[in-house]
């Protein structure tokens, strides 16, 4: 492990020009991992912690964002949305390594509205709408098998007839109060710039890497 090593060369992150907007920032590397012709660029890590603070990661899918806020969609009932029922904070990790970069995200998090959550779920694929219904995520299964059987009796019970977005799932936005880019450097001396949320306003600084 102490010989797998790589030198970042590829970018700079420099204060001059920086958008005074870290909204404006992500967009701008956004497309640039767009471009770039990554796999699932939306990709995002998300830690949660429950109510007595045990921390828990996994990976979701961005699925829009502006400067209210960033939004993707769950089951309720999983655990990531136990943990923000009891906790209301996240945080969410870009990492884009063809790029080298990264940006955290952390801020407080809550269901978008209901009409929101219904019209993403009618634009899904039937079969994810399907998914949706069949599986009760986080909780325990006693095969795949059994996933399977719920899926079949979900689509023939479905036969015919438009699926509506079940009370249990839907989408959360997360508020951002902090953003943290990251941009890879020769000899680990890599750029780091923070912006803190101060009232309506943004301040930056930049960070030791």
């Amino acid at each position: 492990m102490k010989d797998l090593r790589k030198e970042y060369r590829l970018k700079a992150l420099n204060d001059d020009g920086l958008p005074a907007d870290p909204f404006t920032q992500f967009g701008i590397w956004f497309d640039e991992a767009v471009k770039a012709a990554l796999i699932e660029p939306n990709a995002m890590m998300l830690a949660t912690a429950d109510a007595s603070a045990v921390p828990s990661l996994r990976a979701v899918l961005l699925k829009s964002w502006s400067n209210a806020g960033f939004v993707f969609f769950t089951n309720y009932n999983s655990r990531k949305g136990r943990d923000l029922a009891a906790n209301p904070r996240a945080a969410l990790l870009f990492y884009w390594n063809e790029l080298e970069r990264q940006v955290r995200i952390e801020g407080q998090v809550s269901r978008t509205s209901r009409d929101v959550s219904k019209e993403y779920f009618s634009a899904r694929p039937r079969e994810a709408q399907l998914a949706a219904l069949a599986s009760a995520q986080s909780s325990p299964i006693a095969s795949r098998s059994e996933l399977e059987a719920k899926y079949s009796k979900a689509k023939l019970d479905c036969e015919g007839q438009p699926i509506d977005c079940p009370a249990h799932w839907g989408g959360y936005i997360v508020r951002p109060q902090r953003f943290e880019f990251w941009q890879g450097r020769e000899s680990r001396l890599h750029d780091r710039i923070e912006f803190l949320a101060v009232g309506d306003r943004w301040n930056y600084r930049r960070l030791s890497p």
